[in-house]
């Protein structure tokens, strides 16, 4: 493995943006490669197997590309697929990202935790098991709540609008009602709302809402995996390319607006263009 290949990043659309922000952050010295699968966003309603499926033929479009390690920046993926892709590619250095129980169930003074995940998500076996364990083990109360159609608002880029925080105040205010004080963010695309998600849980009442992100933590377990194989990228300046099966203008736009980044975007739509994909149609 060299060194200076690129680091791969996929998610269902744009939410993984959040976690590249971090990645860049941390890693300016990396090329980058980001796969929005905005053509088939959400994943969240979406059968596992379909999931694992468009999941594993993402992660052999970027092993194409040469890629040392790969970020699965979509929490949906990560539970669904991410041990199919480590079983395919068992010398790739392979990092999901998982909703933030265990330091939500650390921090929460009240007990309560209100987590904001898909439905896909939240029934999967991987979230069941993390959950089980930590009620097992402690005394925190986890209430969960699918947010349906929230993805949906961040990707046409409706941030702040009167429907997304009307969407936001049915999904937050039960949770806080339920006595929550902390809230995970169980899902890439969420941290581009956190001012409204923070604004609903004050107007419900909880006066200091704490909102747990892992995007931070996936990126120390990135560089702490790439120290360790001696893969750390050296250039001084590293490079960023996306692939969307969607609108260039509109990841380029999500860039822009999101991260002020600029890239070179290249748009997939169908398996003649990358014959590594699955049919998009």
């Amino acid at each position: 493995m060299d060194a200076a290949a690129p680091i791969g990043i996929f998610d269902s659309g744009i939410g993984g943006l959040s976690v590249l922000r971090h990645v860049r952050a941390a890693l300016p010295g990396e090329h980058l490669i980001y796969f929005a699968d905005s053509g088939y966003v959400p994943y969240g309603d979406k059968s596992e197997a379909k999931i694992v499926e468009r999941s594993l033929a993402i992660a052999g479009f970027l092993v194409g590309q040469g890629i040392k390690a790969l970020v699965v920046a979509c929490n949906t993926a990560t539970a669904a697929a991410i041990e199919a892709i480590r079983r395919q590619w068992p010398a790739l250095i392979v990092v999901g990202i998982e909703p933030g129980l265990k330091p939500a169930a650390l921090h929460s003074k009240s007990g309560v935790v209100g987590v904001l995940a898909t439905r896909s998500t939240l029934s999967s076996a991987r979230f069941v098991a993390l959950r089980e364990q930590l009620l097992m083990s402690g005394s925190t109360r986890f209430l969960s709540q699918a947010c349906v159609g929230l993805v949906e608002q961040i990707e046409k880029g409706e941030l702040c609008s009167p429907a997304t925080a009307a969407l936001i105040d049915g999904f937050v205010m039960p949770l806080v009602a339920q006595g929550a004080d902390t809230l995970v963010l169980g899902c890439t695309h969420y941290p581009f709302v956190r001012t409204l998600i923070e604004a609903s849980a004050r107007q419900a009442g909880c006066a200091a809402p704490l909102i747990i992100d892992t995007g931070e933590a996936v990126t120390r377990q990135l560089l702490r995996l790439l120290q360790g194989r001696t893969l750390l990228g050296a250039d001084e300046s590293g490079g960023l390319v996306a692939y969307t099966t969607a609108s260039a203008s509109t990841l380029s736009a999500a860039l822009s607006n999101l991260l002020k980044l600029a890239a070179e975007i290249r748009e997939i739509r169908s398996a003649t263009a990358a014959d590594t994909l699955v049919n998009f149609a």
